[in-house]
């Protein structure tokens, strides 16, 4: 899927309402958060401690993430271009 699709698939989910950058960093901690307990695998989580739900928790970072570059102005296309070639020059 592109992420012309992903956009506009979560904004059909979570409609046309843009979050600013204070907005963003909540809700990425809350998903960071639930990786790092699914990482912790604590006796109460066992139930949904599975690759089904990390997968989730992964395409929920993907999904939203795209979503918020657009929230806050950017082409998230761009967005992963400049990550992508800033990761080139680290690993030189």
């Amino acid at each position: 899927m592109e992420t012309k699709q992903i956009l506009k698939n979560s904004r059909e989910i979570w409609g046309k309402e843009k979050l600013n950058l204070s907005q963003i960093i909540v809700r990425l901690g809350k998903v960071f958060g639930d990786i790092c307990r699914w990482e912790r695998n604590a006796a109460k989580d066992s139930d949904k401690h599975n690759d089904l739900e990390l997968k989730k928790e992964l395409g929920n970072v993907i999904a939203s993430m795209i979503c918020w570059c657009d929230d806050l102005g950017y082409d998230p296309d761009d967005c992963i271009n400049l990550a992508l070639e800033a990761q080139k020059k680290f690993k030189k």
